[in-house]
């Protein structure tokens, strides 16, 4: 595997603490007002989307120290539709980060608000607002029914019909 490879599977439980830790930071950034906040969940967002856990903090202490400690039992999903929703989480706080950069706090709040809410979603209830994008641009066509192979062959739940 390439140090720049996506994990696939990825354990729902990681996700999910991942996304619940996206909230809590969002929230606080929406809070102070903070540019090097926002700017880090960027930067986490952006290391998630190219290696998964590997090298995000964020992903690295939930997998190494947080998960091992909880006794739930991992469930593995498609790898492809959550980097897809992690590049959301990109798109989301990198539009926040520059909004804040220019002096546009107040929608930069919005925006980061809106990342919370969906980040909520997936920790909380188990929905991943990306992943239904994915699937959606998969039937449209617009992402190949290669990757959409790629999740079924691997027997996966959660994969590009979740």
């Amino acid at each position: 595997m390439s140090i720049l490879a996506f994990p696939n599977p990825v354990d729902e439980v990681s996700a999910r603490l991942v996304a619940g830790a996206v909230v809590i930071l969002s929230l606080t950034a929406v809070a102070t007002g903070s540019v090097v906040l926002t700017g880090l969940i960027t930067c986490g967002f952006i290391l998630r989307v190219m290696s998964g856990p590997r090298f995000s903090p964020l992903g690295l202490l939930v997998t190494k120290v947080v998960r091992p400690k909880l006794s739930i039992e991992p469930r593995s999903v498609a790898g492809p539709p959550k980097r897809f929703a992690q590049g959301v989480g990109v798109v989301f706080s990198l539009t926040a980060t520059v909004l804040m950069v220019l002096g546009s706090i107040g929608a930069a709040q919005v925006v980061l608000l809106m990342l919370a809410f969906a980040a909520t979603l997936e920790s909380v209830f188990g929905l991943c607002l990306g992943c239904k994008v994915f699937a959606g641009l998969m039937k449209l066509g617009i992402i190949p029914e290669e990757v959409c192979e790629r999740c079924n062959n691997i027997g996966l739940v959660g994969g590009p019909q979740a």
